[in-house]
């Protein structure tokens, strides 16, 4: 029986595809910056960001020197809180729990930004688990992250559904015994969504 159902948070619970594009873009326009240079610059730092190996605030003087121009760190804060957050996914993550689901969040991301998000956004109230990348040190292409997003909601991994943009992120979660639902985040099909959910016996 299903018990939890866990998302991801960029291209899922956003209409960007990934955090990192939506970072750069907003940071492009506010400081009018090539966005290919910038993210040239800024992808080379991507990873230790991710798996907790160093911070915006320890890389961002750096970065700053290599593209010959100081951005105000309160932009890059800004980038953070206006990601395009997807309203309607988040009412079915509500509908959800008010069905009595435990829900969890699982992503690859930096933990500054989701700090910041998790607060503005008030999302600690909608999801009962938060697992990010650079905070278990790990991501979606191993299996600690859902250890500790399963751990965290006390249910098994047979008992939950993960949600994500990238089919390659299933493959993890399925090995686990999971159910995998891939969701397209250019076509944003909601009634597919809920069909699939219907298909795993959970009506919205």
């Amino acid at each position: 029986m299903i018990k939890a159902i866990l998302f991801d948070f960029d291209g899922v619970l956003t209409t960007d595809a990934t955090g990192s594009l939506s970072i750069c873009n907003y940071i492009c326009k506010k400081a009018g910056l090539d966005v290919k240079l910038f993210e040239n610059e800024y992808y080379k730092y991507n990873n230790d960001l991710l798996y907790g190996k160093t911070s915006h605030e320890e890389i961002w003087q750096k970065l700053c020197e290599e593209l010959n121009t100081p951005i105000d760190m309160n932009i890059l804060r800004e980038s953070f809180i206006n990601t395009p957050i997807d309203r309607r996914m988040l009412s079915i993550v509500k509908d959800l729990r008010w069905q009595k689901y435990k829900t969890g969040m699982v992503t690859d991301n930096k933990k500054d930004r989701m700090d910041d998000i998790l607060k503005h956004y008030g999302l600690n109230k909608v999801f009962d688990s938060v697992a990010v990348s650079a905070e278990v040190g790990s991501g979606k292409d191993y299996d600690d992250i859902f250890i500790k997003a399963i751990k965290d909601l006390d249910v098994k991994a047979d008992e939950c559904i993960f949600i994500d943009n990238q089919e390659k992120n299933l493959f993890i979660p399925k090995r686990m015994g999971m159910k995998a639902i891939y969701f397209d985040h250019e076509k944003r099909n909601y009634g597919k969504l809920i069909n699939d959910f219907k298909s795993l016996s959970i009506i919205l």
